[in-house]
C-alpha cells in the first residue's frame, strides 16, 4: 500500500514502554533551555542577580503540582492527544480544542526554533578546534536554514517509521545527553570564582566587573518564575503518547513523574554549577551585549576539547527536543480529526508503521514556515514567548479539569489511579490553578508592558490570533459533525476507541 493512504480507521499500537516515555518527557524539556534561560535571563530580569536558583526553586513547585494533575488524568484517560483528550472529557469540547490547537502551533513553532538554533551550536563546536571555515560556513545565510530542516526532516522520516525506531534512537541519545551534560556540574562545582577571575584575566586582561547589590526582591523573583517554569515545559508530551504507551494507566504517571524529577534535579545540578564557577556580576555584564550560554561561559576555565565536549552536550539536548516535540503534536492533530473537530485526513494511519503521518509531515511544514521565519527576523524568542502563554493555558485548564471531571464525567473520573482521593487530589488541583494562571498573569502582563517595535512582536497578540483562528475552525468542523450526525456529539462523554 503506498505511503499516503490511509488504514480502514485509525489504529495506533502501543509499543512505548516505560523508559520510552519518560525519555519522551525528559528530551521535550532538556534543550537550549538549560544552557541559555539561567544566564540569558540576567538581561530579560534585571536584578535578578544572584538569585537564579532561589526562582528555580518558586518555578518548580507549580510544575510538580501541574505534572500531578496531568498524572491523575493521564491514569484515566491514556489516549493518544492527551491533554486535548483530557480537556474535551473534563469540560467542554470546545475549551479542549482551542487550548490544545494554541498549544500544538506554539510546539510547532517551538520545533522550528530548536531546529534553527542548532547549527549555532554545532558552530559553537566548531570555532574552539580551529574549524573556523567550517564555523563561517555553518552560520552562513543560506547553510543555516538549510541545516536546520534537514535536521527536522531527518526526525520526521524517524517519527513517521515507527515508535520503536523513535524508541531506540531517543533512549541512547538522552543517555548521551546526560553523560556530557555531567561535564558541566563536574567542571562547575570543581572551579570557583577565584579560578575564574584569574581565566578572565589571563584571557582579556580585565578583572571581573565589580557590582554589589541587595538582594533580589521577591517581586523580582516572581518576575523570573515564568521564564524558568519555561524549563519544565515538555513533560506534557508524555501523556500526548498515550495511545502508544504500554500498560498506560501505570507508565503514563510514573514516566511524567520520572521525567519532572530527574529533569527538576538536572535543571538545578547544571545551573548551580555554572553559577558555582562564574560570578553572577560577569554573567550579567555579558548578557547585557550578547547571548550567553554555559559552554561560552565555561569556556574561560576548559580546555578546547573539554568545550567542545560541553557545546556538543548542548547540541545533543537540542537535536532530542525534535522527535519527542513531534511525536507530541502530531498526536495532538491525530486525536482532533479522530473526534471528527477536525479534517479526517489527519486522522490517517499508516498501515505498515502504524504512526499518523499525515500529521506529522502537517506539523513539521508549520516548523518549517518557523525556521524560516527565525531566520529572516534575526531572532526567536517571540516562539519560545508564545509556547510560554499557550502552555500555561494549558497546564491551567488541567488543573481545572482534574476538578470537573467527577461532576461531569464520573464513569471517566472513577478510572483515576493517582490521587485517587478528593481530600488529596482537590487541593492539589487548586493550587495547581491558582499557581498556573497566577504565573500566566504574570507572563501576560510582562510581555504587555515590553519595549517592542511592533505590535506582532508581542507574544499575547498572537496567541490571541491562533485562538481566533482555532475557534473559527471549532466552530466549521462542530457544525458540519453536528449535520453528519445529530447525536456525535455523544462520543464526548466516552474515550475515543483503541
Amino acid at each position: 500500500m503506498p505511503f499516503g493512504s490511509a488504514a480502514p480507521r485509525p489504529a495506533l499500537v502501543r509499543h512505548i514502554g516505560l523508559a520510552g516515555l519518560a525519555a519522551t518527557g525528559i528530551c521535550s524539556m532538556l534543550g537550549a533551555a538549560i544552557n541559555t534561560i539561567p544566564f540569558t535571563m540576567q538581561r530579560n530580569v534585571p536584578g535578578i542577580d544572584g538569585g537564579v536558583l532561589p526562582a528555580y526553586v518558586l518555578a518548580a513547585l507549580p510544575a510538580l503540582l501541574a505534572a500531578l494533575a496531568f498524572a491523575a488524568l493521564g491514569s484515566a484517560m491514556p489516549r493518544a492527544g492527551g491533554s486535548y483528550v483530557y480537556a474535551s472529557r473534563g469540560l467542554s469540547p470546545y475549551l479542549g480544542f482551542v487550548a490544545s490547537f494554541s498549544q500544538w502551533f506554539g510546539l510547532s513553532i517551538a520545533i522550528g526554533v530548536v531546529s534553527y538554533v542548532i547549527p549555532a551550536f554545532l558552530r559553537d563546536a566548531a570555532e574552539p578546534l580551529g574549524l573556523s571555515a567550517l564555523a563561517t560556513l555553518l552560520d552562513g545565510p543560506v547553510a543555516r536554514p538549510l541545516i536546520a530542516l534537514v535536521f527536522l526532516w531527518s526526525f520526521v522520516l524517524v517519527n513517521v517509521r515507527g515508535t520503536q525506531l523513535y524508541e531506540r534512537l531517543l533512549l541512547p541519545l538522552m543517555a548521551m545527553m546526560f553523560l556530557l551534560g555531567g561535564v558541566v556540574i563536574v567542571a562547575g562545582f570543581t572551579h570557583d570564582h577565584t579560578d575564574f577571575a584569574a581565566a578572565l584575566l589571563a584571557r582579556e586582561g580585565r578583572a571581573l566587573p565589580s557590582v554589589d547589590r541587595a538582594a533580589p526582591s521577591l517581586a523580582t523573583l516572581l518576575a523570573a518564575t515564568p521564564v524558568l517554569f519555561a524549563s519544565f515545559i515538555g513533560f506534557d508530551s508524555i501523556a500526548q503518547a498515550g495511545g502508544e504507551a504500554k500498560n498506560p494507566t501505570r507508565n503514563l504517571p510514573l514516566a511524567i513523574g520520572i521525567a519532572v524529577l530527574s529533569v527538576g534535579t538536572y535543571y538545578f545540578l547544571f545551573t548551580a554549577a555554572v553559577y558555582h564557577a562564574v560570578p553572577w556580576q560577569f554573567v550579567a555584564e555579558q548578557a547585557a551585549v550578547r547571548d550567553v550560554t554555559a559552554p561560552g561561559l565555561l569556556g574561560y576555565l576548559l580546555s578546547p576539547t573539554w568545550t567542545v565536549a560541553i557545546v556538543a552536550g548542548a547540541a545533543v539536548a537540542l537535536i532530542n527536543d525534535l522527535p519527542a516535540m513531534l511525536l507530541a503534536v502530531s498526536r495532538l492533530m491525530f486525536a482532533w480529526a479522530d473526534d471528527g473537530i477536525f479534517p479526517r485526513l489527519f486522522a490517517r494511519v499508516h498501515p505498515t508503521w502504524r504512526t499518523p503521518h499525515v500529521a506529522i509531515v502537517a506539523s513539521a511544514c508549520v516548523a518549517s514556515v518557523s525556521i524560516v521565519g527565525s531566520h529572516l527576523a534575526g531572532d526567536f524568542f517571540l516562539g519560545v514567548d508564545i509556547l510560554v502563554t499557550s502552555m500555561l493555558v494549558t497546564y491551567a485548564l488541567m488543573a481545572l479539569t482534574v476538578l470537573t471531571l467527577p461532576s461531569r464525567n464520573p464513569a471517566i473520573a472513577a478510572q483515576i489511579t493517582v490521587l485517587r482521593s478528593a481530600m488529596l487530589r482537590v487541593p492539589i488541583a487548586v493550587l495547581a490553578l491558582l499557581l498556573t494562571a497566577g504565573l500566566l498573569v504574570v507572563h501576560v502582563t510582562n510581555d504587555l508592558n515590553a519595549t517592542v517595535s511592533a505590535w506582532y512582536f508581542r507574544s499575547t497578540p498572537i496567541w490571541l490570533i491562533v485562538l481566533t483562528i482555532g475557534s473559527l475552525i471549532y466552530a466549521l468542523e462542530s457544525r458540519a459533525l453536528r449535520r453528519r450526525d445529530p447525536r456525535a456529539f455523544d462520543r464526548f462523554t466516552t474515550l475515543p476507541a483503541e
